[in-house]
């Protein structure tokens, strides 16, 4: 079969040439020859069904990572995760939509953002399977919840992190980085590290403060969105392309981190607006990891108050054996 060069092979996909050496260093179209010599690339004609459906894919806004997990599948199989994957889009699409037409009756006086918002609200932690100690905390309270997870052996260290925030009078929203400074420092006192997410509410404003690789999430007319981005190694791969979420859940350093509080400690900061009916959750890697997304949207859109909440996502980490810390803050604004 005839080869055809990368310009050529990539005009006629309709891609780049750059784009076409990225998919080949991820494994997702890989060339049919290179040059020993000058490194040129090439690739057979039949290999562009495969590099069209790399560029549409993309064109849709699908993830390289989930790209690749897509287009080795059987075409029935692969069809079902596009389906999928694009009723999760609109999903989230039709929350934001509804958000912003909120917002606009708000902003032409045909609404009103509450003025105050109230929280109900329930914490629990507990120590995974086979634990001598339990290194995650977990608060709630009317104005702060948070939950953090010292590193191993730093046992205390989370609710050193938690308790500088829990105790300072008048948490200021205007200065968020004076907060996630004065819980480092309080860190780095101890000599211990650990993650952190929190979030502050005053009125229906709420600030987010999250370093680590604890999680908060959001649950808003039936969409569960998450509201902050680990910082791990694993992560950075995913968000590289060169490592998928499957594969990251069982990689030997899915637990290294790359920033937390008593080491490299730049925190993600960040300012909502709540509304009545919204539904959040605070929790370490001890839930998150073994309890998937699907499960957590089913368990908080359940109903029940946020206390028969907290039990049911720790039963659900229990039945999946527990291997880790959980920590697990649930709080409805109404």
């Amino acid at each position: 079969m005839e080869l055809l060069t990368i310009g050529a092979f990539a005009r006629r996909a309709r891609l780049t040439p750059k784009a076409l050496r990225i998919y080949a260093d991820l494994g997702l179209l890989a060339p049919a020859a290179v040059d020993a010599e000058s490194g040129y690339r090439f690739y057979y004609p039949d290999q562009l069904d495969r590099a069209r459906l790399v560029a549409e894919l993309r064109r849709v806004g699908m993830p390289l990572a989930r790209i690749r997990e897509v287009v080795d599948l059987p075409p029935d199989a692969g069809a079902e995760a596009i389906k999928a994957y694009w009723a999760g889009v609109e999903a989230q699409t039709a929350a934001r939509g509804a958000t912003a037409a909120f917002l606009v009756d708000v902003l032409t006086g045909r609404g009103k953002i509450m003025s105050v918002l109230n929280l109900r609200y329930a914490a629990r932690t507990d120590a995974g399977h086979g634990r001598p100690n339990n290194d995650d905390f977990a608060y709630a309270g009317d104005g702060l919840l948070a939950v953090a997870d010292g590193v191993r052996g730093h046992t205390g260290a989370a609710e050193t992190a938690v308790g500088t925030l829990s105790t300072r009078p008048g948490l200021d929203l205007s200065d968020l980085a004076a907060l996630a400074a004065a819980a480092n420092e309080a860190v780095c006192g101890s000599k211990q590290i650990t993650t952190l997410t929190a979030l502050i509410f005053d009125e229906s404003r709420v600030g987010l403060l999250h370093i680590g690789d604890t999680r908060a999430y959001l649950l808003r007319q039936g969409v569960l969105a998450r509201l902050t981005q680990d910082h791990s190694y694993v992560q950075q791969l995913i968000d590289e392309g060169s490592l998928t979420a499957a594969e990251a859940a069982v990689h030997p350093q899915r637990a290294l981190l790359v920033r937390a509080l008593g080491a490299d400690w730049a925190a993600d900061l960040s300012l909502r607006t709540a509304i009545a009916g919204d539904r959040y959750l605070l929790c370490s890697d001890g839930l998150w990891t073994v309890v998937g997304d699907d499960k957590l949207h089913d368990a908080l859109a359940a109903g029940g108050d946020p206390e028969q909440t907290v039990r049911r996502l720790a039963d659900l980490a229990v039945a999946a054996g527990a291997p880790d810390d959980v920590a697990i803050v649930v709080a409805d604004a109404v």
